[in-house]
């Protein structure tokens, strides 16, 4: 069984073009009242100061999707993780103008994030375009591995669902070789259509805009967390 730390070194820049003066100070004013603390158990209490249902986003690159979904559900709570600084001010901006106030924000791993969540906590995670790690030798370093999903599983409730975009054929098919492989995972597909075509509740990303942009197909997986049982070898 694979072990979550496999892939605890985040690979890539941490910031690409420099931030403008407006960006800076968002960050220096907002990031550190929205900012995931770095001590203690992550609860909807402490987080929220409520018992309000919990979701995270695994990389929400530019933060539209995060920022819809925050909107659509009031009443939840939301975890945004991403490593890179241009994400993160951008996410910012996002919540700003829709005057968003249930959403923390992660600038670093996603999965010491996850570490500090309650067991069943979670009514979703969202993992939308990830980064494919094309070739064979960087295949350990994707996040639908199967020591992350232990751990997703772990900290979805019974019947919370797992979501998955992607547009690589190469992920598309790695996941659903390893998702096969999951007994605490159902796939919600029963036709072609399911996984073919964005759902309502599914925003559409900046990285889905740009595959559709360029002729490529995506694919959108749905899996619900089963109730009790183990994960992959």
């Amino acid at each position: 069984m694979n072990d979550p730390t496999t892939i605890r070194r985040l690979y890539g820049r941490r910031q690409g073009h420099k931030l403008r003066i407006g960006q800076a100070a968002l960050v220096e004013e907002a990031l550190p009242r929205l900012s995931v603390p770095e001590a203690g158990a992550l609860t909807s209490e402490a987080l929220f100061g409520d018992a309000r249902p919990l979701q995270v986003e695994i990389g929400f690159g530019g933060g539209e999707h995060l920022a819809a979904q925050a909107a659509a559900w009031p009443d939840h709570g939301f975890i945004g993780c991403e490593p890179f600084l241009n994400g993160v001010v951008s996410a910012l901006a996002h919540l700003r103008g829709r005057q968003l106030g249930n959403v923390r924000l992660h600038m670093g791993d996603a999965l010491t994030v996850l570490e500090r969540l309650p067991d069943a906590s979670l009514e979703r995670v969202y993992l939308l375009h990830p980064d494919p790690w094309p070739k064979a030798r960087h295949a350990k370093r994707r996040m639908v591995n199967h020591g992350p999903l232990n751990l997703i599983a772990a900290k979805l409730k019974p019947g919370g669902e797992f979501r998955l975009g992607t547009d690589d054929p190469t992920y598309c098919r790695w996941a659903m070789m390893v998702m096969a492989q999951r007994t605490d995972f159902a796939w919600t597909a029963a036709a072609a259509a399911d996984f073919l075509t964005r759902p309502d509740d599914w925003p559409q990303t900046r990285y889905e805009a740009k595959a559709r942009r360029k002729g490529h197909e995506v694919w959108y997986f749905r899996y619900v967390r089963c109730g009790g049982g183990g994960g992959g070898a």
